[in-house]
């Protein structure tokens, strides 16, 4: 069964930072992209950020600079480390899978059940 859980998420007030995890499992992790979206009460679903199983990265306009997207193949993990965080950036966060690549014309195979982040003072 393949799975797809994060964690890390919460409260913290603007400019902080939080880092968060999802951990895979029941797929080849190792050959698959893997993407962080997040969602917003009432929006549509963003692509925020993607890493192939190459190590190669890419970011939405609104997270780029502040975001980065990492993995380690070892522990089947994928990472977002958000910081300058901004209260425009509360959303449920979303761990994503998909064999290749994902990009906003190729989706995921795999979806977490998300993790919320809350930026608020």
């Amino acid at each position: 069964q393949v799975q797809l859980v994060e964690s890390g998420g919460g409260l913290v007030q603007p400019g902080g930072s939080l880092r968060l995890s999802c951990a895979a499992s029941g797929f080849s992790f190792s050959h698959y992209a893997m993407g962080w979206y997040r969602q917003a009460p009432g929006k549509q679903r963003e692509l925020a950020a993607t890493i192939t199983s190459s190590g190669v990265t890419n970011y939405a306009d609104s997270v780029k600079g502040r975001f980065t997207i990492s993995r380690d193949n070892a522990k089947n993990t994928v990472y977002l480390q958000l910081n300058s965080l901004k209260p425009e950036d509360t959303a449920v966060y979303y761990c994503s899978a998909r064999v290749g690549v994902i990009s906003q014309n190729v989706r995921p195979q795999y979806w977490g059940q998300g993790t919320p982040v809350t930026v608020s003072s």
